[in-house]
């Protein structure tokens, strides 16, 4: 996801969220993630080098910036996991899909291409793995930023520094009213759906909404690429995302990420469809 907002220090945690800091060990992490993990290091080498050389960004025929570095980093990481899991399908932003498997490996190799075709370091290395139409694990890591999020379902949500250390868990708020709700929405289409929102402040919103920094984010655009990690981590975070069919599958276009106190009341003044 490319957002426009302007870069912020980080805010203190809001009262009320949830997941307040607790410090975790990473050592005792399943094959899959340290899998994924892994992947991003030797990739993550790779992107900050052409990170420091610099590189030029050219439209694709969606209109969206690609450049050297995100088609190396995606077959790179292809390499990585299909030597530890040949069997496993893809689907990555600049390769497409390939193979059918009921485990999938979602890849985003540079999101945010605009921001590290201009030495900015917002950028991101982004994989998720879905099994069986599930996505099970997520990881997210910011070389230039020197910071990573990953999540497990069932497992929680997490961030640390990169090269990864000891890791703090994540959480969102649990603001109950709209009318106390700090509310984001990407552009002002959507903005004017959604009561008292402003344009975003930062980069990435979502990193604010797990960090209990703001309650709700509507962002009605990008691929299933996008937002993949990210709907993992924002529930796992103690958030809920719901896209404008009424599922939570990254597929339709984005949707509505918010706290889980939030959400059912946005959903209803988005006129979104609840779930069953």
């Amino acid at each position: 996801m490319r957002f426009s907002g302007h870069s912020r220090s980080v805010r203190g945690r809001r009262r009320g969220a949830v997941g307040c800091g607790v410090t975790v060990n990473v050592a005792g992490m399943d094959g899959d993630l340290r899998l994924a993990f892994d992947a991003v290091e030797v990739a993550a080498e790779v992107a900050v080098g052409y990170f420091g050389a610099g590189v030029v960004a050219t439209l694709k025929a969606d209109g969206t910036p690609v450049t050297e570095a995100d088609r190396a980093v995606e077959r790179l990481l292809r390499q990585t996991l299909s030597v530890a899991r040949p069997g496993d399908a893809f689907l990555g932003e600049e390769l497409g899909e390939l193979g059918e498997s009921d485990r999938v490996w979602i890849l985003d190799p540079i999101d945010g291409t605009r921001f590290f075709s201009e030495g900015d370091p917002n950028w991101r290395i982004q994989i998720a793995l879905e099994v069986r139409g599930v996505t099970e694990l997520a990881v997210v890591v910011a070389p230039a930023l020197g910071r990573c999020w990953w999540a497990t379902r069932g497992g929680g949500a997490f961030e640390s520094s990169w090269p990864r250390a000891e890791a703090r868990r994540l959480g969102v708020s649990t603001t109950a009213s709209p009318e106390n709700a700090v509310l984001v929405a990407l552009d002002n289409d959507s903005g004017a759906r959604l009561p008292s929102a402003r344009p975003p402040w930062s980069p990435l919103p979502l990193i604010e909404l797990v960090h209990g920094e703001l309650d709700a984010f509507l962002v009605e655009r990008y691929y299933k690429w996008d937002h993949a990690p990210w709907i993992l981590i924002v529930e796992e975070a103690g958030g809920r995302f719901t896209n404008p069919v009424g599922g939570n599958s990254g597929d339709q276009g984005g949707g509505l990420y918010s706290n889980a106190a939030l959400h059912d009341n946005l959903l209803a003044t988005l006129h979104y469809p609840l779930r069953p």
